[in-house]
């Protein structure tokens, strides 16, 4: 009894430290981020200079360029702390997986980071040109804008960390099937209603309500869903050949 009372213990002790790690490194992250954060707004500000939008970013109280920076510091802090925390998240939950389990997690760590990267780049280059061009035009020169620096990086940061997120989709199909919370069969088969869920989350993200834009961001969305389940299916039958093999090789 005492040894589980010390095993439960140890236990949190270990999430106590992770959580620690994790609190650490986006505080280093969030330092980093305010001291470059002028360079990161420039950087934000490159989608709308592309969609020859006239960009010239204002501020209404005293406090507010300060919290303009920290919000481009947090969401910086973000990406850039997020090898560190995954990491830890994977490190703490790896003693209860079994070996070949623990390599093919920490070889996800790749694709996690990986798959967010590319969803971020994939609005930065694509979706905010056209989103901040279909906005701006509603204008149609009959007032003119008077854009408020928090709002504008609120709205672009958030994009693309929601693309971001979007992108790891195959990741999350992979971890159901493997669960055996569902089939890929199944999923593929409620296709349907994966359409209705991917363009609902469109519609969220993109304040804009614009179609195109909407189906910039929902295309890269289904392709990754059905191309997912494609590769947990092959995953799946490439386990299930692999355990035939073996049961085979015990029965001789």
């Amino acid at each position: 009894m005492a040894d589980q009372k010390m095993t439960f213990i140890e236990h949190l002790e270990e999430l106590r430290r992770r959580i620690i790690v994790m609190f650490l490194a986006l505080l280093v992250a969030v330092c980093v981020g305010y001291v470059f954060s002028w360079e990161i707004l420039d950087f934000l500000k490159e989608p709308a200079v592309k969609a020859d939008i006239p960009l010239d970013l204002y501020y209404q109280t005293v406090l507010e360029p300060f919290m303009v920076r920290f919000k481009i510091a947090m969401y910086a802090a973000l990406v850039i702390a997020l090898p560190v925390i995954i990491y830890e998240i994977l490190a703490y939950i790896a003693p209860a997986l079994r070996k070949r389990e623990k390599r093919f997690m920490y070889g996800a760590l790749f694709f996690i980071i990986a798959f967010f990267l590319a969803g971020a780049a994939f609005c930065y280059f694509y979706i905010l040109p056209v989103g901040l061009n279909w906005l701006v035009g509603q204008a149609q020169g009959r007032i003119s804008p008077v854009l408020m620096a928090g709002d504008y990086v609120g709205l672009v940061s958030l994009l693309m960390v929601a693309l971001g997120l979007t992108f790891e989709t195959p990741l999350i199909i992979w971890l159901v099937v493997r669960l055996g919370v569902v089939t890929p069969q199944r999923l593929h088969r409620n296709w349907r209603y994966a359409v209705i869920l991917i363009m609902a989350f469109a519609a969220l993200i993109t304040p804009d309500w614009n179609p195109i834009t909407m189906m910039l961001v929902a295309a890269p969305m289904f392709l990754l869903y059905e191309g997912s389940i494609l590769f947990a299916m092959l995953g799946k039958r490439g386990a299930q050949r692999r355990r035939e093999a073996l049961e085979a090789e015990l029965g001789d």
